[in-house]
């Protein structure tokens, strides 16, 4: 017996020793986890409930040289109510539910108050703490809901919740699309810049990001916590390219009609200002499968194709520069065919321009003529001729700010794919390769006595109004050729358009100097063989007017198909309808018609308001005259009474929403944004609507719509 029991105490002392270590295992884990892991666990039970969410900032806006929008971020809004928000007493939703309700019914016009009435009691009684009453709301709506009766509470007391996203637009549609160019959404949701100044300038418009910390509520719903100490974003900058949208609007639709008129592949144009090498406009079009035209590559930048008789230029000014040739030697263009070992050239003109000048050669664009030219000065020289292309740069990218560059191709003797008839082709824009906007620069350092710049998108970087960066036009080389070859160049490029291959493309208004393109295209597989199928790039590049260069242009048509493919007759009118629009609204290039100072007989014309220096210097150049009724004030209006102009003041007060009924776009995006404002346009000419009252307070950052009529 004493056995027995003596087992039973052995037994239960065992069970309860391992119970005891068992519960000093537990505390142990307890105690170690409370200290030594405490950080850990913590950290991982608060990312079950809280977590910490990115609001993206408003990315800046991308404009045209006057401020019009190009690209913009249109704000659209989230709207939810937390039902069980602290204020939010039964007595204060009662009372205002019903009034609420009318309000989102009207400012919506999607459904009767009744069903909203309906839905947010049976939420209150679920209580609800992220109730969703609408998606994409828009900025004028929000506003609307915050003077909602129990919404204009806030948060705390009338459980009013707004998140914001935003959405990119381009007021201009297709506007110089692919230059402006599209924004592109990463695996963590962020968007940022793909192609064209999107891309390029990034970092400027994106922002900088902000963070709010959320709370889960039920399953896998999260709510904003207000705690104070959300950190607001920095919205991004705004970018103001050198584009003229007017400019703009006239190069795409001359591009587009001509494209369509020859049943063309794609073509490209571009406008650049010859001083500065500021783009004014760039359009680039291709057509689909349905037989539309978009924009799709931007082929001025990217496609780096053989340039064809564009090219003679550079040839030229390389002879010239050595003293080989002078405009009034003669060359034999024979009946307009030469080989060069097993190859024929051959010029466009059946029959040949026989015994003809230099000057004459380039302005019938004979590729005899220059082939034969510069294989008798080069031949058993060629690398002489190619070191004065290198020297003018030809060879280099032009690193401009947008990327996707074609990469310039000039052979060197010695290249394994040099050959004995590389240099009377290579003279003549074959085996080499040049884009659109290289060819472009190299003619327009013509037209800028030999300055060669480099082509400028963005002209600066504002924020909210300040300018943050100016870009300079930036000089890729001073001086490309002597002054005397530059005259001889200007020369032979005016003649082309005076009697030669672009006679076509002359007025009596004013000069165009140039030079017509028509380049075989190689077939892919075929190259240029018997069995190939031809195609062809006709292109026109040239500036004007051509005694006081402002503009250059080139225009590039791929693969016409209506057997129509030079370079004046498909090309040559797109660049002739830019200069003329162009020439047509840009006075300061006008000559002066009459001789002297003449008074205008002509009613007076609309008057914008705006600022009182400007207004006042353009009456007065135009000699009108006008009634200045003690004018004290920056800002002015003018408005007729009996047929006088009177100029009257225009008050801006400080921290309050300016007045812009009556200005021009440029005028009111200058003054809004400068009051801290973010500018959302419709239609153009003259503002006659603003969305916030003028001289209200101004809530930084908020959007502001203007409405514009001609």
């Amino acid at each position: 017996m004493k056995d027995n029991n003596k087992n039973i105490i052995i037994r239960i002392g065992l069970v309860y020793y391992f119970i005891l270590l068992f519960a000093l295992v537990i505390i142990g884990r307890i105690v170690y986890l409370q200290f030594a892991e405490n950080e850990k666990w913590s950290q991982k039970a608060l990312s079950l409930t809280e977590k910490t969410l990115i609001i993206e900032p408003s990315r800046g806006d991308i404009c045209a040289i006057d401020g019009r929008l190009l690209s913009t971020s249109v704000p659209y809004y989230e709207v939810r109510m937390d039902m069980k928000a602290q204020g939010l007493t039964p007595d204060v939703f009662d009372e205002q539910i019903d009034s609420l309700c009318l309000n989102l019914s009207m400012i919506f016009r999607d459904r009767p108050a009744s069903d909203y009435k309906h839905e947010l009691v049976n939420a209150r009684k679920r209580g609800s703490r992220y109730h969703l009453i609408k998606r994409k709301v828009s900025y004028l709506e929000l506003k609307k809901l915050k003077k909602c009766p129990i919404l204009k509470l806030g948060q705390n007391k009338g459980g009013f919740i707004y998140i914001q996203s935003n959405k990119r637009a381009k007021p201009f549609m297709d506007l110089a699309s692919r230059t402006i160019g599209f924004l592109h959404e990463s695996a963590d949701g962020r968007k940022d810049g793909f192609v064209g100044v999107e891309a390029a300038y990034n970092h400027e418009l994106k922002g900088v990001q902000g963070l709010r910390l959320m709370q889960r509520i039920s399953g896998n719903i999260w709510m904003p916590i207000n705690d104070g100490n959300e950190i607001e974003p920095k919205d991004g900058n705004d970018v103001i390219t050198t584009i003229d949208v007017n400019f703009q609007d006239v190069a795409e639709n001359a591009l587009l009609t001509q494209l369509s008129n020859n049943k063309a592949m794609h073509g490209t144009v571009v406008l650049m200002e010859v001083a500065t090498g500021e783009i004014k406009a760039i359009a680039n079009l291709e057509r689909d499968s349905s037989g539309s035209y978009r924009e799709t590559y931007n082929y001025a930048i990217g496609s780096s194709t053989e340039p064809g008789s564009t090219f003679k230029l550079m040839s030229l000014i390389v002879a010239l520069e050595d003293g080989k040739v002078k405009l009034t030697d003669t060359i034999n263009t024979e009946n307009g065919t030469y080989k060069f070992y097993d190859r024929v050239m051959k010029d466009s003109h059946n029959g040949g321009f026989g015994k003809i000048t230099v000057k004459d050669v380039f302005a019938f664009s004979s590729n005899v003529g220059i082939s034969k030219m510069i294989t008798t000065h080069y031949k058993g020289n060629e690398a002489h001729f190619v070191d004065r292309l290198y020297k003018m740069n030809l060879n280099e990218k032009l690193n401009i700010s947008i990327k996707g560059e074609g990469k310039p191709y000039i052979k060197y003797p010695g290249d394994s794919s040099w050959y004995g008839t590389t240099l009377p082709w290579m003279s003549v824009g074959y085996e080499t390769r040049l884009t659109p906007l290289q060819i472009l620069t190299f003619y327009n350092a013509i037209a800028n006595n030999g300055k060669m710049v480099k082509p400028l998108f963005v002209k600066r970087i504002m924020y909210h109004g300040e300018v943050l960066k100016e870009f300079d036009t930036e000089v890729l080389n001073p001086s490309i050729c002597s002054d005397e070859t530059l005259e001889k160049a200007k020369e032979v490029l005016e003649a082309v358009v005076d009697y030669g291959t672009a006679r076509n493309l002359k007025n009596n208004i004013y000069k165009i100097a140039g030079k017509t393109g028509t380049a075989q295209i190689a077939d892919k597989k075929y190259g240029y063989k018997n069995n190939a199928k031809i195609d062809y790039q006709a292109s026109f590049v040239g500036y004007f007017p051509a005694d006081n260069p402002k503009y250059s242009c080139i225009v590039v048509v791929n693969s016409p198909s209506n057997n129509v493919y030079y370079g004046n007759v498909v090309a040559g009118p797109v660049f002739k309808e830019i200069a003329d629009r162009v020439y047509a609204s840009s006075l300061d290039i006008h000559q002066e018609v009459g001789g002297g100072n003449q008074n205008l007989v002509a009613s007076i014309p609309a008057t914008k308001f705006g600022k009182f220096d400007d207004m006042n210097f353009v009456l007065k150049n135009l000699n009108i005259k006008a009634d200045y009724q003690s004018v004290k004030s920056e800002w002015v209006v003018a408005n007729f009474y009996d047929s006088t102009l009177v100029i009257q003041n225009r008050f801006i007060k400080d921290k309050a929403v300016p007045n812009v009924v009556g200005m021009g776009a440029k005028d009111a995006v200058f003054l809004l944004e400068n009051a801290g404002l973010k500018v959302r346009m419709i239609g153009k000419g003259k503002v006659v609507k603003q969305s916030i009252d003028a001289n209200s307070p101004i809530i930084n950052k908020s959007v502001i719509e203007i409405e514009l009529k001609s």
